[in-house]
């Protein structure tokens, strides 16, 4: 270290002369902070702002582009994609109503000058001297909110709204208003304002499932636009700003509260005086009671396909469908006064061509609109060895052809008849007759379940079925309108028939016909044989009990633990299907089976159906002949109670061998 450095300089100069490392570098001179030559830093600011406005414009161009495409300036006077329909039966008489009413464009220069005062007043005072959006309005609108601590009010102008409902989602966002904007620009650059007007009184939302000032005209004071009064088109105008909370039909007084407010506006704005506003009386809506539904369980099943068999068309648009009101009635009656306590019950009635005709889904629509006949997938027990003894007939089995009714083994699993009693060697018609689960499954496992499967598959059932031995006796789940649609194949003799609610488009071309899928069943080989198991099954057998005057076909179904309970037949010129059960799979008890309460029910409505009905059925084959009903002795009754009927097979057995020791 030098002699004369002390601790207060270094290198022979003052530390207090040394520059300060700490302190941020100094630009040079000509140059800014980030190294920009002074003279360059105007020309960068420029640049910039530049191509943000060479992006902004792109964009709006773009959108222009867009509108000119895609968004035709008639889209608000177009109407409404899903129109309400009106479904009414094959009579023609109303069942159900629903969706949404848009009536026919108005035009603001034929309507009563006050109208779209109204509507101007309160919505957009300004919308004669704006260019689309409205600054002011924006502003006034910016500081209630904020006084308010909340949403109260809106700057949106009938332009910007008309955009909105026209050309654009609800979504709340940055990127979603600027395209209102854009397009608000659009409109008013080629529409006039009358146009806009008329356009934006055509497709507003007034609640209670209108669309437009004619369709709300008419709905809330059944009168069309051109003769609304003051009053009237005071509420009206109030109730777009929030049409769900404001309608009249909902709240009365806050409606004519609105209504107050819109008048008060008009006279603000010039478009009355005040003694007029002050003078208007609050209107009231014109209550019309309607007692037509807006869902029915065959309501809800038939509206999609409905939707689909017409073009968009303003008003309500009929549907006919194929239910027929007088039989519908009567499917209710029998469902309603059936013995089946908390139980659930459906029923669905059709033509053997696929034709529903009546349909519940439940015994109440308003406890639960759940249709228990086309959306549940319950086991069919013994009703599904329709499609074993069929495919056993295609093998060349015959309803006298001999089976062995005794206990059989698969894979650890035996199943067990129902009344406990096993008769050894009997014909396959008794078999099916008794709906004996052993026959069934030995039949089964002889002609191959995957024939059985096939045949279930051909006659229209979709639902996945388990290829194990206990699908020949129903354990896997399918529809009741699936089931009934596979005996209405073998009413008409021909497979599959698919359910529908709506007459039946004529095919298309010449050859339509040949194009369709299916088959027919062969009248010798297993129509005909078909038809004599499920004779015997319905006169002579579990089901019994819905046996009718006229000849009847059909069979009983009840699945493990007596979870569900079904019927399924026909006569005459319908096919019915009938399940009883619970929504909570509980068992229904022993005393309830196919042969009981669903059987009663099906009798109950078959009886009346037949009766009003009064139509013949399709021709049967010429090789099925209906056998002599044996007469039942009227002498001698048994002691057991009705309901024991199958229950109780094997004490019945006793008392008809106790009763020969008599003859």
């Amino acid at each position: 270290m030098v002699d004369n450095e002390g601790i207060w300089s270094r290198g022979g100069s003052n530390v207090e002369e040394l520059p300060d490392p700490f302190e941020p570098a100094r630009p040079m001179p000509g140059f800014g902070p980030d190294g920009v030559p002074l003279e360059e830093q105007p020309k960068r600011g420029r640049r910039r702002w530049a191509l943000v406005l060479y992006a902004v414009s792109a964009i709006f161009f773009v959108t222009l582009i867009w509108l000119i495409v895609t968004a035709p300036l008639s889209r608000a006077l177009e109407p409404l994609d899903d129109p309400a329909i009106l479904l009414v039966s094959q009579e023609g008489r109303a069942i159900a109503r629903r969706g949404a009413i848009k009536e026919a464009p108005v035009d603001v220069t034929r309507l009563d000058p006050v109208t779209p005062a109204a509507f101007v007043a309160i919505e957009d005072r300004r919308f004669y001297s704006h260019w689309g959006i409205d600054p002011r309005g924006i502003g006034r609108a910016m500081v209630t909110n904020m006084r308010a601590g909340g949403v109260r009010q809106g700057g949106s102008t009938i332009t910007q709204q008309l955009a909105k409902t026209s050309f654009l989602s609800s979504d709340r966002s940055m990127k979603r208003k600027a395209q209102e904007v854009i397009i608000a620009f659009w409109l008013e650059a080629w529409l006039t304002k009358d146009e806009i007007l008329s356009r934006y009184l055509s497709s507003v939302y007034f609640g209670d499932g209108v669309y437009g000032l004619r369709a709300a005209s008419k709905h809330y004071f059944g009168r069309e636009p051109e003769n609304l009064n003051l009053a009237q088109s005071a509420m009206l105008a109030g109730v777009v700003q929030a049409p769900s909370r404001l309608a009249p039909t909902n709240n009365l007084k806050l409606a004519q509260a609105r209504g107050k407010l819109v008048l008060r506006a008009m006279a603000d704005t010039g478009a009355i005086t005040q003694s007029r506003a002050s003078a208007a009386r609050s209107a009231r809506p014109v209550y019309r009671s309607s007692k037509i539904p807006t869902g029915t369980y065959f309501a809800d099943w038939v509206a999609p396909g409905a939707r689909d068999a017409f073009q968009a068309e303003f008003g309500e648009v009929k549907v006919e469908t194929t239910l027929d009101a007088d039989l519908q009635r009567l499917a209710v009656r029998a469902v309603t006064r059936a013995a089946a306590g908390d139980m659930q019950a459906a029923l669905v009635a059709m033509r053997p061509d696929g034709r529903v005709v009546a349909m519940i889904g439940g015994k109440s629509y308003k406890d639960s609109p759940f249709n228990r006949a086309t959306q549940a997938r319950r086991q069919p027990g013994s009703a599904f060895k329709l499609f074993v003894y069929l495919a056993a007939l295609r093998a060349g089995w015959t309803p006298d052809s001999m089976i062995d009714d005794r206990p059989i083994t698969i894979d650890g699993w035996t199943p067990a008849n129902s009344d406990g009693v096993y008769r050894g060697e009997i014909t396959l018609r008794e078999a099916f007759a008794r709906s004996s689960n052993a026959a069934t499954v030995r039949l089964s496992e002889s002609v191959g379940r995957p024939n059985v499967i096939r045949a279930a598959r051909e006659l229209g059932i979709t639902t996945p079925l388990t290829n194990s031995p206990s699908v020949a006796l129903g354990t896997s789940g399918v529809s009741l309108l699936e089931l009934t649609s596979a005996y209405a194949a073998v009413a008409s003799g021909r497979y599959p028939i698919r359910a529908r609610g709506l007459p039946e488009r004529e095919a298309a071309g010449r050859f339509g016909g040949l194009l369709q899928s299916g088959g027919s069943m062969d009248p010798r080989r297993d129509w005909a044989p078909m038809l004599d198991l499920l004779y015997a099954a319905a006169n002579n057998g579990t089901g019994k009990r819905a046996a009718l005057a006229v000849p009847t076909f059909g069979k009983t179904g009840t699945s493990q633990d007596n979870r569900d309970a079904l019927f399924v037949g026909f006569a005459g010129n319908l096919v019915v299907g009938v399940w009883v059960g619970r929504d909570d799979d509980k068992p229904l008890g022993r005393k309830v089976s196919g042969g009981t309460v669903p059987a009663q029910i099906w009798r109950n409505f078959m009886v009346s159906a037949l009766a009003i009905d009064g139509r013949a059925g399709p021709d049967l084959p010429a090789e099925f002949r209906i056998p002599e009903r044996v007469q039942p002795r009227r002498d001698r009754q048994s002691p057991l109670p009705e309901e024991w009927s199958e229950g109780a097979e094997p004490l019945r057995e006793i008392f008809r061998e106790i009763e020969k020791l008599f003859e």
